[in-house]
């Protein structure tokens, strides 16, 4: 793990992103990948967060994408988007480092909160983030994207400057 290289994301990572996201999804029946349908940021990954007030980040092992994180304002506190781990190095921290960084950049815009949405299939994710103190809300939304998603809204309190 201490191998793995933190950096902020470029827009040349976009086909290296949507391999780690498909290899993610993978584990999933039915989570397809449309990046042209339904996520096109994907192929300008960076300018597409920068361009909002947000951040992107992808971590690297000996060259190869491994994770991502991308952080971006919205009406009162700040967003998570794209917080993906390749499969074999899931659970050795590297989530939670992603993280980490996500959360610090909202602080430091002084965000009052942060929140996402997560696949109701993500059941792993769901732990992840309630163990880390995110709360998941009621109900759920239903997308018009491939994968016929259903997804769950997590909130976190962040403190404050």
């Amino acid at each position: 793990m201490n191998d793995i290289v933190i950096r902020d994301a470029r827009d040349d990572d976009g086909d290296s992103l949507i391999a780690l996201i498909e290899a993610c999804w993978a584990d999933y029946p039915g989570c397809v990948l449309d990046v042209d349908g339904d996520t096109p940021e994907l192929r300008y990954f960076a300018s597409h967060y920068t361009g909002k007030g947000g951040r992107a980040w992808i971590a690297e092992l000996s060259g190869k994408v491994v994770g991502s994180a991308a952080v971006e304002p919205v009406a009162g506190g700040a967003h998570i988007q794209s917080l993906y781990v390749d499969p074999a190095l899931r659970r050795q921290g590297l989530a939670r480092r992603l993280l980490a960084l996500v959360e610090a950049e909202a602080v430091a815009s002084n965000a009052p909160m942060i929140d996402l949405w997560t696949d109701t299939r993500f059941t792993a994710a769901h732990g992840f983030y309630e163990s880390l103190g995110y709360q998941r809300q009621p109900g759920t939304r239903r997308l018009e994207d491939a994968s016929s998603s259903i997804e769950y809204h997590y909130v976190k309190d962040l403190p404050g400057p």
